[in-house]
C-alpha cells in the first residue's frame, strides 16, 4: 500500500476507534473492537489480535483470523521479543526470525506492539501477521502504537 494512503487510512481508523471505544470501559471489549476493525479495514492483515500475559504465560485473547496458538512458548517468537524488549518489533520475513512461532504457515511478515496497562506495565501485545513479505513499516508501528494506547 502506498505510504500516504496507509497514513490516511490509519488516521481514519484511529478516529473511528476513538469514537467506538468511548462506549465501554472494558479492556476485553476494546481489544476485540480494535482487532475487528483493523482486520477488516487493512487488507494486508490476515491475522490480528492480542496475546495477554496470564500467570506468566502468553495466552491468546481477542483476535480475528484463522485459529491461533492458544499459548505461546515462553520467551520464543516475535510476541515475547516485543515483551522482553519493551518495544514494537517489525519482522519483514518471519522465516529469518530466530525461534519464530508459526501458528499459521501463511505468515510471512509480522508486527508486534506491546500493550501497557494504566500503570505502564506490559500486560499484552497486539500481534498482526501478513501473508506477504515486508508488509509492515514505521507507519504501521507509529499508528498501531497510537491505536493501542486507546485500549
Amino acid at each position: 500500500m502506498d505510504k500516504q494512503k496507509k497514513i490516511n487510512r490509519y488516521k481514519r481508523l484511529y478516529l473511528q476507534l476513538e469514537d467506538l471505544l468511548k462506549k465501554s470501559n472494558d479492556e476485553t471489549a476494546h481489544m476485540a473492537t480494535v482487532s475487528a476493525v483493523l482486520y477488516h479495514k487493512m487488507e494486508y492483515f490476515f491475522w490480528c489480535g492480542f496475546y495477554r500475559i496470564v500467570n506468566g504465560d502468553l495466552v491468546v485473547g481477542a483476535y480475528q483470523g484463522s485459529v491461533a496458538c492458544q499459548v505461546l512458548a515462553k520467551n520464543k517468537g516475535v510476541c515475547w521479543a516485543g515483551i522482553n524488549q519493551g518495544k514494537t518489533i517489525i519482522v519483514p520475513d518471519v522465516h529469518q526470525f530466530p525461534d519464530h512461532i508459526a501458528c499459521d504457515s501463511r505468515s510471512k511478515s509480522e508486527i508486534v506492539v506491546p500493550y501497557k496497562d494504566k500503570v505502564g506495565k506490559i500486560t499484552a501485545v497486539l500481534d498482526i501477521d501478513s501473508s506477504e513479505f515486508n508488509s509492515f513499516d514505521e507507519v504501521d508501528a507509529e499508528y498501531l502504537e497510537k491505536i493501542i494506547a486507546l485500549v
